[in-house]
């Protein structure tokens, strides 16, 4: 079996490379003209080893394979980054987040059922009633913000 950077390469990992090089351009690394007959190689390679000669002079940023990991499973430079995992974090991060546009949007129509309800009636000042929504609902979500905020604090999401 031939190692993985004598593997063909796809026509997605070409693009990743011609992206790599033209953040490179943009940072001023790269002129023109090498920007061009770079990425012209680029989309003439064959293996990842051809498209990592491409952008091997290059910094990328990416996460440094552990140190005994060996060479053969390492990905080549040109493979796209890996997907991002769904961990608890963001689970949590997420709920919280629907949860206050739901109950702000609840809140301000009830609000609204409220006031019109006020404009419609002859009786003067009505009792305030959305308060019972807002209150206990934002008392809760209240309470899973900080929790939440307690665990993770302000950490990007994993």
């Amino acid at each position: 079996m031939p190692s993985r950077s004598d593997m063909r390469a796809s026509d997605s990992d070409r693009e990743r490379v011609v992206e790599i090089l033209q953040e490179a351009h943009t940072e001023g690394r790269l002129d023109q003209d090498e920007l061009m007959n770079r990425i012209e190689s680029a989309y003439g390679a064959r293996t990842y080893r051809q498209l990592d000669d491409v952008i091997d002079d290059l910094p990328i940023a990416r996460r440094s394979p552990a140190p005994l990991m060996p060479q053969v499973n390492r990905l080549p430079r040109s493979a796209p980054p890996p997907a991002r995992r769904i961990t608890l974090q963001r689970i949590a991060r997420t709920l919280l987040t629907v949860s206050w546009w739901v109950y702000g949007a609840t809140v301000a129509l009830s609000m609204v059922i409220w006031f019109l309800v006020l404009v419609a009636s002859d009786e003067g000042l009505q009792y305030l009633w959305p308060l019972w929504v807002a209150g206990p609902w934002g008392v809760v979500l209240g309470t899973g913000e900080l929790a939440y905020r307690s665990k993770w604090g302000d950490r990007p999401l994993k």
